[in-house]
C-alpha cells in the first residue's frame, strides 16, 4: 500500500507541476489594456510603431528599425525586441512570451508593457 501511496503523491505533484500559469493580469481590449476590467493603459500606432500612454501621458514606444523594435523612454532606448526575444545592452533579458504571460497582449505590445514595468515607468 506504500507504495501505491507514493505512486499516487507522485501523480498529484506531477499534475500540480504541469497546470497551466494562472492567466494574465493585463489583457489588452481594442486599443486599452486593461486590469481587473478597469482600462489602465492605451496603446496609440502610427504604422508600425506603438505608444503606451497613461491618463494621456506618454510612457514609452516601441519604434520599428528594420527586423528589429527598439522599446524607448523618455526618448532614449532602454531595450530592442527581436525574433521572440527582449534584448537589454545586448544581452537577452526575457523573451516575448515571458511578457505575455503578464500582459495578454500582442507581442510587442507585451514586451515594450514589461520593459516598462521592469524600468519603473508603468
Amino acid at each position: 500500500m506504500k507504495k501505491l501511496s507514493l505512486a499516487a503523491l507522485s501523480i498529484t505533484a506531477a499534475l500540480a507541476l504541469a497546470a497551466p500559469a494562472s492567466a494574465a493580469e493585463y489583457k489588452c481590449k481594442g486599443d486599452s489594456v486593461e486590469k481587473s476590467g478597469s482600462t489602465q493603459y492605451k496603446v496609440r500606432t502610427s504604422g508600425s510603431d506603438y505608444t503606451i500612454e497613461k491618463s494621456g501621458s506618454t510612457k514609452g514606444k516601441a519604434r520599428k528599425s528594420g527586423s528589429k523594435y527598439m522599446v524607448e523612454v523618455s526618448g532614449s532606448t532602454k531595450a530592442t525586441i527581436e525574433n521572440g526575444k527582449i534584448y537589454k545592452s545586448g544581452s537577452t533579458w526575457a523573451t516575448v512570451s515571458d511578457a505575455q504571460r503578464i500582459y495578454d497582449c500582442p507581442d510587442v505590445v507585451a514586451a515594450t508593457l514589461w520593459v516598462l514595468q521592469k524600468v519603473g515607468q508603468l
